[in-house]
Order: structure tokens, then sequence, then C-alpha cells
């Protein structure tokens, strides 16, 4: 059997719009235990100058528990923080997850269209 190495890791790319706190932030990859600090520092850095930050999951291949819970520590951080975490382009088995750990009533789900206006 060939050995494939570890998964992907998740990366982030940040879009500011300072005049409005709004960051969109692209997570591409696999939000998995071996990348969830990395991931939850990536953004956590972002909560202090942002008013709204939108987790775009549209290149997420797969996310584990460990991923679920950097999701749930970052809405803490945030809420916290005085900072609006919203969700846009899940897949389904990433709002299965969300879902079933009933999480995904923690956020709101945005779309394209909505990302600049809300």
């Amino acid at each position: 059997m060939a050995d494939i190495g570890p998964p992907p890791e998740i990366r982030t790319i940040t879009e500011i719009d300072a005049a409005t706190g709004f960051t969109r932030v692209r997570c591409c990859g696999r939000l998995v235990a071996s990348h969830r600090d990395e991931f939850y520092e990536d953004v956590r850095k972002l909560i202090p100058g942002s008013k709204r930050i939108v987790l775009d999951f549209s290149d997420v291949t797969h996310m584990d528990s460990s991923g679920l819970g950097a999701v749930i520590r970052l809405y803490a951080s945030a809420k916290s923080a005085g900072c609006d975490v919203q969700l846009m382009n899940l897949s389904k088995g990433i709002s299965r997850i969300l879902s079933v750990t009933n999480v995904l009533s923690f956020f709101t789900i945005v779309g394209e269209n909505d990302i600049r206006t809300l």
C-alpha cells in the first residue's frame, strides 16, 4: 500500500474591508485534528479588528470533531469580543455535522449575495 502522507493542511485566505469591519475567510483543505490549532489561530487573530467574520467553507473537503471544536471555539471567542461569526458555502457533510451536533443554530448562514449587506 502506498504511503499517501498526511492530509493536506487547512489554508485560509483572508479578505478584509476595513471601512465596514467585514472579514471573509476562505477556508481550503481538511479541517481536522492535525490542523485545527493553525486554523483557530489564523482566524482568532482577526477577531479584534472585525465586527463580522464570514467563514467560507466552499473549499473545505472534510471536517472532523476537532475541526468542529475549532469552529465552536472561534464562535465563543468572537462572541465575547462583540464580533459575529457567520458561515457560507457549507457542503452537505459539514451542514450535517453542524446540524446533528446542534451547532448550526449558533450561526447565521449567508449566501454570496448577502455577505456585504448584512
